[in-house]
């Protein structure tokens, strides 16, 4: 089954443009032509959102080391939920949506809580935009670059402060801190 190159109309790419929804008090910080302006209150309000998703994020974890010996399910659960929710709500909540909401609380749940949670939902939103607008090549690369290079982050990283550590071996000292 293949994605249709002509995006449709359900399609999320508000992160690409200013916001548009009448109850919007401010415009996205990311608009193109660099007019947007960023407020105060839009970064507490981010902030807060942050806050809920790494306590949510530091629960699931703990609820789920018994379960995570062989591999890190706790990680697992968190970013195939953190995605789903922001596939949801981002879907759902749209201007042109079955549930239209404001920019604000969209920047609360899709960037603060769910940023807060994982960052692979941001990651897996913009990978399914590129497979939906027909950019199999571009989603592919995405998927690989960003796997490969972030467990290449993560090892460059340890190497580079292992030098610092008297060549120590571990990176996480306690179970919670590999579960988040």
């Amino acid at each position: 089954m293949g994605f249709p190159r002509n995006r449709p109309p359900w399609a999320d790419d508000s992160y690409q443009r200013s916001g548009t929804h009448p109850a919007t008090r401010w415009r996205m910080p990311a608009a193109v032509d660099g007019s947007a302006k960023m407020s105060f209150s839009t970064c507490v309000i981010v902030m807060v959102g942050g806050a809920v998703g790494t306590l949510a994020r530091y629960l699931v974890s703990g609820w789920a080391l018994p379960i995570s010996r062989d591999l890190p399910w706790g990680t697992v659960l968190i970013n195939v939920t953190g995605s789903f929710v922001i596939g949801l709500f981002g879907t759902l909540t749209l201007a042109s949506g079955r549930f239209p909401a404001s920019d604000n609380l969209r920047l609360f749940v899709m960037v603060g809580l769910c940023g807060g949670y994982t960052t692979f939902s941001s990651f897996s939103l913009q990978t399914l935009d590129l497979m939906r607008s027909g950019a199999m090549l571009r989603a592919s690369l995405n998927i690989v670059l960003s796997v490969a290079l972030c467990v290449g982050a993560v090892a460059l990283g340890h190497v580079v402060a292992a030098g610092f550590a008297n060549d120590a071996v571990p990176i996480a000292q306690a179970a919670i801190e590999e579960e988040s």
